[in-house]
């Protein structure tokens, strides 16, 4: 068994009504005088509202160009070191925090993330998802030190798009099934292992439970309990199955089928969670565990969730389209290798797209 290296958390974290008026006093612990805030068009037009207003503290703007890229990244690592800035404030989705994350890495300053959406993890993860410029997947990057200050404000969340709050619940559903698959063949697990696997299994049950009062909280702008509970499962919970079970709780089929179909345009439009979530359905055909695909159906149908190639926006299903998917998703250095389910090639994950399809139309 390898060694398990963990990520735990966030240095600081804190979810409550206000929480940005936190801000400039937290920037002051850190010994912050001069900060670089990146965000999206979307993302700073959901933030501005409750944007505090500084005086110990400057801050300049930066507008990121839509993709954490190699070359945005180099563009805001170069910006940070040319200004001397102290720190780096992430504000927005996933992309864009992923984007501060690298840069700090590069520049060795402190990250502030604050989020705009409840859509993935990203606000918790000390890691990066690298996309080239024109969106299609690259890589994913760890970074040895976590980010120095998480703070949530979930008025912002709650006025954001339902559908990237249902693909927050379609990408953290995943972390079950991504988890489970390993950390149930190993019977002497660590303590982080289990911390893991608890969490994952807190990511599919508490999902379940509540997302129904979690999208009517969207729906009418009211936070309630359960939208909380939601949110926290999204960022924390799913944040710790990878954080404390590294390779064992972070990404396996879901992840690298969602990465497959980087590949086609057509995909482009369709959200990072939607792609996870109908990676799930192909892992549990690798499996072979046609039961559970019955037991999520009513669940992904409830929730608008793809269950087919059609629902992501392809309506023209080809082999050559199919056989693009599974060659990207089992390239030798993605994760759905690491499913204990023998030997997985692409004429496999071509197989199970097609079972998949066939399901479908019953």
């Amino acid at each position: 068994m390898k060694t398990i290296h963990v990520h735990a958390a966030p240095s600081e974290y804190i979810l409550e009504k206000g929480a940005l008026n936190l801000l400039e006093s937290k920037l002051v612990e850190r010994n912050v005088k001069k900060a670089l805030v990146v965000h999206g068009v979307k993302s700073w037009e959901a933030a501005k509202d409750y944007w505090p207003q500084m005086t110990e503290i400057q801050t300049t703007e930066y507008t990121y160009g839509g993709e954490c890229s190699l070359s945005e990244i180099e563009q805001v690592t170069n910006l940070v070191v040319s200004q001397q800035y102290d720190a780096i404030i992430g504000v927005g989705g996933g992309k864009v925090l992923d984007l501060v994350k690298a840069s700090g890495n590069n520049t060795h300053k402190p990250v502030i993330l604050i989020p705009t959406l409840a859509s993935n993890c990203a606000p918790w993860t000390p890691l990066s998802v690298l996309y080239d410029d024109f969106g299609a997947y690259v890589r994913f990057d760890i970074y040895p030190v976590s980010t120095s200050l998480l703070l949530i404000e979930p008025e912002i969340l709650v006025k954001g798009p339902l559908d990237m709050f249902i693909a927050g619940i379609g990408d953290t559903i995943a972390k079950w099934y991504e988890a489970d698959v390993q950390l149930k063949t190993i019977e002497n697990k660590t303590v982080p292992m289990m911390i893991s696997y608890y969490s994952a299994k807190q990511c599919k049950d508490i999902l379940l439970e509540s997302f129904q009062e979690g999208v009517k909280a969207v729906q009418t702008g009211q936070v309630n309990d359960d939208f909380i509970k939601a949110v926290e499962t999204i960022i924390v919970y799913a944040g710790m199955v990878g954080g404390f079970g590294d390779e064992y709780g972070r990404t396996t089929g879901a992840h690298s089928i969602h990465d497959g179909l980087t590949v086609l345009e057509e995909t482009h439009q369709a959200l990072h969670g939607s792609k996870v979530a109908y990676g799930i359905l192909v892992q549990l055909v690798l499996e072979n565990r046609l039961d559970e695909i019955e037991r999520l159906k009513p669940f992904y149908h409830q929730l608008g969730l793809p269950f087919s190639l059609t629902d992501l926006g392809i309506h023209e299903i080809t082999d050559e389209i199919i056989a693009r998917v599974a060659e990207k998703a089992t390239v030798p250095e993605q994760e759905i290798h690491l499913m204990p389910v023998g030997e997985i090639t692409a004429s496999r994950v071509i197989m199970a797209i097609k079972e998949l399809e066939k399901l479908n139309q019953k």
